[in-house]
């Protein structure tokens, strides 16, 4: 297991900055997502550490020792492309077993070596296979082998499950954290998807215009963003503008009771959110309640989403499935104290 470090890290094209600066620490046996829209710098910055891009500057450090000079073959980071790039005209045993041969490793060894690791991908007996005869979700499976077989110290994944349909995507996801965990192997991989770096990554990277917005876990990305945008981005527009003092934030809808606890803002002018499936449109008591106007409602299976206008702000909240309000009216609604969460003022 081995733990990366980036210090600094910053990639130029031309008067283009695409990484800014990066820093952030990745522990061993740790799984973590690097997310964001495109262009943003994530699969730059997985370039970097693999060594297929140098960095205009700053390092990339694995347990404590600058890789930056070491060429890539040598860095002990393996990647694992969007497209599979298998040898077509090689066998799956022959793909799989590619790096170890290079490394002239003996045939017998080689051998037992690519049947563990399709065991360990759910293809036992496809050695013979040729990569066309392989569904997508297959040869995936045989790239992730063809990574794993070398014993590398980092897994890079970039955009892994782009090219698949949803039910591959799911199974892949699966098999990627449940190798991962087995195998103890520190990874990075690229995404632009919240729900998959959600599923998968213990820390997630979040990066807009190449610089990182917020490093964290999963649950606090939905439950303390750093800011409105990385809010947004993760699907939550709810917010109203406000100005703290002590334990209230007064809004243009009136006071709402916060917990200060859960806060880290002073008083003064902020940005109160609160996520549409934490919006109470049945209120049960208490306080901190408003109105807002019904503008539209989804039914989604499980819940209904309902789009409001609160104070000429857009909502959404979530209610029972079986929910219903007329289009247009104006309902009161309720912001629990426990789930509000104030965002810095821009």
């Amino acid at each position: 297991m081995t733990q990366v470090v980036l210090k600094d890290l910053t990639r130029r094209f031309g008067s283009v900055v695409a990484v800014d600066a990066l820093n952030l620490e990745i522990n061993s046996g740790e799984m973590v997502a690097f997310l964001g829209p495109s262009g943003c710098g994530k699969t730059t910055t997985l370039r970097m550490i693999t060594g297929l891009l140098l960095p205009s500057s700053g390092d990339v450090i694995f347990d404590g020792r600058s890789i930056v000079s070491i060429p890539t073959e040598k860095r002990g980071a393996v990647m694992v492309f969007q497209k599979h790039l298998l040898f077509p005209t090689m066998d799956v045993a022959q793909n799989v077993g590619f790096g170890l041969r290079m490394a002239k490793v003996d045939k017998r060894e080689t051998d037992r070596r690519v049947s563990e690791m399709l065991e360990l991908v759910r293809l036992p007996g496809y050695e013979k296979r040729r990569p066309h005869e392989l569904s997508g979700g297959q040869q995936q499976r045989i790239a992730l082998a063809r990574a794993l077989v070398v014993k590398p110290k980092v897994l890079l994944l970039d955009e892994p499950l782009a090219n698949l349909d949803a039910n591959l995507r799911l199974e892949m996801r699966e098999l990627i954290r449940g190798i991962q965990r087995e195998l103890g192997i520190t990874a990075v991989f690229v995404t632009h998807d919240q729900e998959e770096a959600v599923m998968l990554a213990d820390r997630v990277a979040l990066m807009f215009d190449g610089v990182l917005q917020q490093y964290d876990t999963p649950q606090a990305f939905y439950d303390r963003p750093g800011s409105a945008r990385v809010a947004n981005f993760f699907r939550n527009e709810n917010v109203l503008p406000g100005t703290r003092r002590g334990d209230v934030v007064e809004t243009p809808t009136g006071p709402l009771e916060i917990d200060a606890s859960r806060v880290n803002l002073p008083d003064g002018a902020v940005m109160l959110t609160v996520r549409p499936e934490d919006v109470r449109l049945v209120p049960n008591g208490g306080g901190n309640l408003l109105n807002a106007r019904v503008v539209s409602q989804v039914y989604m299976g499980t819940h209904t989403q309902v789009l409001l206008d609160v104070q000429g702000q857009k909502w959404l909240a979530h209610g029972p499935a079986d929910y219903h309000a007329v289009d247009g009216s104006t309902i009161p609604i309720q912001l629990p104290k426990s789930r509000i969460w104030l965002l810095p003022h821009h």
